[in-house]
């Protein structure tokens, strides 16, 4: 079997997958990362990767020549080159079309854009069964060709996995990691033609490539989202992060840019948001009970910090250990939030598997580590919980920011029920005009009273931070009834994506959706 045509095979399997997992990033960053997102782009690829496999047995045996072979592949490099030209216009409308919620706008745009996948995928699965068209000389041989050039295009596969969220994107971005992708098919094709078919069956291709670096210069320039205020953008291995500013208010936005997750501004501390909702935590306690007791917190979803700097304004001297596993969000929050302060401990890292190395006791651990729409569901767990729990001080208590539709509470409900399976106590804060809950958990029994009765010791001291102040008095004003009881999550099970996506489903088809219109 010629060494080319391993090569071509190997190619073709790495650039399937590198466009599989750049389709996601492509999407990623207007449509989220959602489960739904995922699934759809991964049918689809398949779909089309089994058209490729059909046509390309079809194809081979009409023409089983290597002219035609390595002219596949051109023409799905050629294919692939497009995909990003046609794709950021329509991608440019439908963020638009996601800011104002238009749902036709927003399915058409996806659609149109996974569409655009159907040509170079589609040729790309057609290589496999054209190789063995080509390597096949006699039937006592086809078994094992087969199995070899199947097994080397799934390892290129596997390379291909990584290459755009490892190497390619956080280096160069989305748009221009489909240029690179591109020339993969085009350089084994014109070669593989070249040397097969001689220069004048190449030579009406061989301009091809030189429209790359063209393309990469004046192809691609400008934001792909038009949002007022943008001051920073960038493609990092796990998002799409933007920072925007307004009126001396700085926000970090992700992927989607439906959710806020870091706040700042030099001169407020009060957001009115879920971050300093996690300072209220310990006055769950038996009252009173002083500011002075709180010297250590973690904070699992650290993101750009405003939490962190709340914590340090009301707390001083507080030692906070933060877990964000992105470090590009990291550096923008050092850069542009102001995280650069001594008393913050940062650990780029998995908050569920670093708190379960930290060596430290806490008196407040904040579990805030969405990718919106989804809590990761092994910090929703039994398990983890317990890991939680041993890291707490006696009168510690965990916090966890939770996401709810307006009449529909499922998650909320299970995750208390999950958690006093561990714990004694759960009590529950809806933040209003959000879609958010502050779930509580207290080691020792608690009763919500304890709250009033801090807030009344705190008032009465002088040294009390007023943002101390207004927190408390915010949840004391939005506590919630008990939850119900509901399924308990485990690292075996925990559908916290099924019930999300069911959640998100109903929402958008009901009435409550129709008036945020």
């Amino acid at each position: 079997m010629k060494k080319g045509l391993l090569l071509s095979v190997f190619f073709a399997g790495l650039t399937s997958l590198a466009l599989e997992m750049s389709a996601s990033r492509l999407l990623g960053s207007v449509f989220g990362t959602s489960n739904l997102v995922w699934a759809s782009i991964i049918g689809l690829i398949l779909i089309y990767l089994s058209a490729g496999y059909f046509l390309g047995g079809f194809w081979a045996d009409r023409s089983p020549e290597w002219k035609t072979f390595y002219r596949i592949l051109i023409w799905a490099g050629i294919a692939i080159i497009i995909v990003p030209l046609i794709a950021k216009p329509i991608l440019r409308i439908a963020a638009d079309a996601f800011d104002a919620l238009q749902l036709g706008v927003m399915l058409g745009s996806f659609l149109s854009v996974v569409i655009l996948f159907i040509v170079p995928v589609t040729l790309l699965g057609t290589i496999s069964p054209f190789a063995i068209r080509l390597a096949v000389n006699t039937k006592e041989d086809s078994g094992k060709i087969s199995g070899k050039l199947y097994a080397v295009s799934t390892l290129g596969s596997f390379f291909g996995t990584f290459l755009p969220d490892l190497v390619l994107i956080p280096a160069i971005g989305t748009y221009k990691t489909f240029l690179i992708i591109s020339l993969i098919p085009l350089l084994i094709g014109l070669i593989g033609l070249m040397r097969t078919s001689g220069i004048r069956s190449t030579i009406v291709y061989i301009w091809i490539p030189f429209l790359i670096p063209l393309l990469n210069i004046w192809g691609f320039g400008g934001s792909l989202k038009t949002t007022t205020g943008l001051i920073y953008e960038k493609e990092s291995s796990y998002n799409y992060i933007q920072v925007l500013e307004q009126d001396d208010y700085r926000y970090l936005r992700l992927n989607e840019g439906q959710g806020i997750h870091s706040v700042y501004h030099p001169n407020h501390l009060n957001y009115s948001g879920p971050w300093q909702q996690v300072l209220v935590g310990p006055y769950f306690n038996t009252a009173p009970h002083s500011p002075e007791n709180i010297d250590r917190i973690a904070i699992l979803g650290l993101a750009a910090g405003t939490t962190a700097r709340q914590a340090t304004a009301v707390y001083e001297d507080i030692q906070i250990d933060g877990y964000e596993i992105d470090p590009d969000i990291v550096a923008a929050g050092i850069k542009l939030f102001g995280m650069d302060l001594p008393n913050i401990n940062i650990f780029v890292q998995d908050g569920r598997w670093g708190l379960e190395k930290s060596p430290h006791k806490y008196q407040i651990i904040s579990v805030d580590a969405y990718r919106p729409p989804y809590i990761p569901w092994h910090m929703t767990t039994q398990e983890f919980f317990k890991i939680v729990y041993d890291h707490l001080s006696d009168d510690g208590v965990l916090v966890v920011n939770v996401g709810r539709a307006p009449n529909d509470r499922r998650l909320i409900d299970s995750l208390s029920s999950t958690i006093l399976t561990t714990f004694s106590s759960v009590h529950v804060v809806d933040l209003p005009n959000s879609f958010n809950s502050i779930l509580f958990a207290t080691k020792k029994e608690t009763l919500s009273n304890n709250l009033i009765e801090n807030y009344n010791y705190l008032y009465q001291e002088s040294d009390v931070h007023p943002l101390l102040l207004e927190a408390i008095n915010a949840a004391i004003t939005n506590l919630a009834t008990a939850p119900s009881a509901a399924m308990i999550f485990t690292d075996d099970k925990a559908p916290v994506e099924w019930i999300t996506n069911t959640m998100v489903l109903n929402f958008v088809l009901s009435e409550d959706m129709e008036t945020l219109q």
